[in-house]
């Protein structure tokens, strides 16, 4: 029998690209509430549980439903501390042997799909699966992308595909697809973890739709333009917090 997953939702307050991002307001509630209401909301996830050591993030937290049963430690408070260190840290903290991880900058997330994917895990790749990520399809391949070089001219960032020198002007078709890491979802083994990495050799791809992530500001902006025009599912469930 399949047995819920704890989700964790990891927090810094000292966000470069956009100031208090975390807790910033979009369209009326705070970046991290989206994340927390999702996972409260998913059938396949029992305990929503927030890492942070910004004592406003964990207010806010708190109010929106999700647990902050510990401050990460100052050792993991840096922006150079990684995921591997706040899930270590998590592990240290709470007994289970693996964790849904759940990034709260990729905020509009459906609770159905959630559980679908925690399902698919359990079901066909538990046993195989040093870890699980979930990504979508880039439209464009990285064969096709381009950098400025120290000359202040354009470069591939490959010496050539399969012989030619010149692939950056071949058809995208050509290309293998490729897939961006999103943050949807991942799930974390503490066997892999207590390894020495995050997700291990053997990882299982879950590949979502295309979502929205926030870095920036002007990412941001682009979220708040989408929910101001459409409406998403999760308003209204966490309008009930507020």
């Amino acid at each position: 029998m399949m047995e819920p997953l704890h989700a964790l939702i990891p927090a810094r307050g000292g966000s470069k690209g956009v100031l208090k991002k975390n807790i910033k307001h979009l369209h009326g509630h705070p970046l991290i509430a989206y994340s927390i209401i999702a996972c409260r909301l998913a059938n396949n996830i029992d305990r929503v549980i927030v890492s942070t050591y910004d004592k406003e993030i964990a207010s806010v937290a708190f109010r929106y439903g999700a647990e902050v049963p510990f401050l990460r430690p100052a050792e993991y408070a840096s922006d150079t501390a990684t995921d591997n260190d706040v899930i270590k840290h998590f592990f240290d903290e709470i007994s289970c042997s693996e964790v849904a991880y759940i990034r709260p900058t990729t905020p509009l997330r459906d609770p159905y799909e959630l559980d679908q994917y925690i399902e698919t895990y359990f079901k066909e790749q538990k046993l195989k699966a040093t870890g699980v990520r979930s990504m979508h399809e880039l439209p464009e391949s990285p064969y096709k992308m381009l950098k400025i070089n120290k000359a202040g001219k354009c470069q591939g960032f490959f010496r050539s595909y399969r012989g030619n020198k010149d692939y950056s002007n071949l058809p995208r078709q050509v290309f293998p697809a490729a897939y961006q890491p999103n943050g949807y979802i991942d799930i974390v083994k503490k066997e892999t973890v207590l390894s020495g990495t995050t997700f291990g050799p053997e990882v299982l791809p879950i590949v979502t739709r295309f979502v929205l992530e926030v870095d920036t500001q002007d990412q941001f902006d682009l979220l708040q333009y989408k929910l101001s025009s459409n409406e998403h599912s999760l308003l209204g469930e966490l309008d009930k917090w507020v």
